[in-house]
């Protein structure tokens, strides 16, 4: 005797079952579409308040000649791609642009990058209690608030008092006069290499022992063991690193705080040029909004440009 099995139910019984399996595998815990959105409504508002919103009223006030003070205040008028023009022919915006380049470069994609990899790799083998004591004076530069470190820094390099001064017996020398830009690359590193120790702190952990013994009995040399057995398991790392320390850095605002961007705009960095554009002087909101969404859309391509050779790292 032949047991036949019942037959498969097709059509809408199937697409609604299918539609049920669905929507369970979406609503893991439970709770319905409406409730499970009234969870997420405050955090949703939030970010329609603190991030949607400012970002396009910048874009509107990018298209205006809106100004704190004046007519332009009261009655701001749309003037379309003007601003975005004028940035482009603006020898300033130019300075600024080399300038956030400079200190990006210096500070964080060689200064802290090469700083937070030696340390880590030196913190290795040392005896916890020696690795602890660093970690923690290295963090103390980088949790401390900014306006702290800044004062801090101006009196290591003041003209008539400063710590450097006396060290190096250089009396009178104003630094942040002279030397703006090298001094702000100094500043940003000591403060910035907290992040880079931590995160190839743990990246070398990772790192098999086996192969580093391997290197060294072998006969290689501390270059060649970090460039052929050490740099290939901790690429993405070194990518992730850089590109954050440098979106940090680019639009990092503490260097207003040592040099105001001066003297004479030597200083004046990307972020420091857009405060004093907005808020000194007549307060030009309109252009200096248009600069900051050139700004952001040039963090976008960065990333972007991140985010593909991550990819291709993976994929190799």
């Amino acid at each position: 005797m032949t047991v036949t099995a019942p037959p498969e139910p097709t059509g809408p019984v199937t697409a609604q079952a299918t539609s049920d399996r669905a929507r369970s595998r979406l609503d893991v815990a439970g709770l319905g579409v409406l409730r499970g959105g009234l969870f997420v409504l405050p955090a949703m508002a939030i970010v329609g308040v603190f991030l949607m919103f400012p970002a396009l009223w910048t874009i509107y006030i990018g298209i205006t000649d809106y100004r704190l003070t004046g007519e332009q205040a009261r009655n701001p008028q749309v003037v379309g791609l003007d601003n975005y023009a004028r940035a482009f022919d603006d020898p300033l915006f130019a300075n600024s642009l080399w300038l956030t380049m400079l200190f990006v470069l210096g500070s964080a994609v060689i200064g802290q990058n090469v700083l937070g990899f030696g340390l880590a790799w030196m913190l290795r083998k040392v005896r916890p209690t020696l690795r602890r004591t660093v970690e923690a004076l290295v963090l103390l530069s980088w949790i401390l608030p900014s306006t702290v470190v800044a004062y801090l820094w101006i009196t290591v390099l003041d003209r008539d008092a400063g710590t450097l001064n006396l060290l190096l017996g250089t009396e009178g020398t104003a630094w942040l006069l002279q030397f703006p830009m090298a001094s702000l690359i100094v500043f940003n590193t000591w403060r910035g290499t907290a992040f880079s120790m931590l995160l190839y702190s743990s990246a070398l952990a990772a790192v098999p022992p086996s192969q580093l013994e391997t290197a060294r009995m072998v006969g290689a040399s501390g270059w060649q063991t970090v460039r052929d057995v050490v740099f290939p398991h901790i690429r993405g790392h070194v990518l992730t690193n850089t590109l954050l320390i440098s979106l940090w850095t680019a639009n990092d605002f503490t260097p207003y705080l040592l040099t105001a961007g001066g003297p004479d705009h030597q200083s004046e960095i990307i972020a420091v040029f857009i405060y004093r554009t907005a808020l000194e002087g007549a307060g030009d909101l309109g252009y200096a909004s248009a600069i900051s969404l050139l700004v952001l859309l040039a963090n976008l391509v960065v990333a972007l440009v991140y985010m593909r050779l991550l990819r291709s790292r993976e994929a190799a």
